[in-house]
């Protein structure tokens, strides 16, 4: 059984399939419009997308990804590592919400990717400690949470097997394990 919700909840997946067709930039820009009107504790919006769309960038984020990911994604058009501010901007405090906050953020981009026709995939997969050296973030002020691409899908594209054996939606646990009203029994 499942709640009435809008298609564009369960149309929203994760491919692995990817066009190398690039992205316009004004339809990136579109995304991270969607990401910087998400919702955040203080308004402070702690997140941060660093972005790669250009070959040069492109050559410099591929190899901070572990290799089952670089598999498929090295064919994506957009590579982005998604990053959360420690802390307040006002008052200089650890901000425990933030890894939060860019996570409705993220979500904001996944969905106005899907409305645009894109996909995007998210990946703990990442040479995190390389990402942290490579672009010259400082850990001090931001925690890289996770590597993103960005593209237009593509059920055709070249993949490895155990890829191409995954490449559906994945199923969602019942709402009943989700949600709890009152108190955990």
């Amino acid at each position: 059984m499942h709640a009435d919700v809008s298609a564009l909840f369960p149309g929203r997946w994760s491919p692995r399939g990817f066009s190398d067709r690039p992205v316009d930039q004004d339809v990136l820009d579109s995304l991270f419009e969607a990401a910087r009107w998400a919702p955040s504790c203080f308004n402070e919006q702690p997140a941060r997308f660093l972005v790669a769309s250009s070959e040069a960038d492109l050559a410099l984020f591929r190899p901070l990804l572990v290799d089952g990911n670089r598999a498929w994604a090295d064919r994506a058009p957009v590579i982005a590592f998604v990053l959360a501010a420690r802390q307040f901007r006002k008052k200089g405090t650890p901000n425990r919400w933030a890894g939060f906050d860019t996570g409705a953020a993220w979500m904001s981009l996944a969905l106005q990717a899907s409305i645009r026709g894109l996909a995007t995939h998210a990946m703990g997969g990442i040479h995190t400690d390389q990402v942290y050296e490579t672009l010259r973030i400082d850990p001090e002020q931001w925690e890289v949470l996770c590597g993103l691409v960005i593209g237009w899908p593509d059920p055709d594209a070249p993949l490895p097997q155990w890829a191409r054996d995954a490449e559906a939606p994945n199923a969602r646990r019942p709402l009943s394990e989700v949600v709890t009203y009152g108190p955990i029994p």
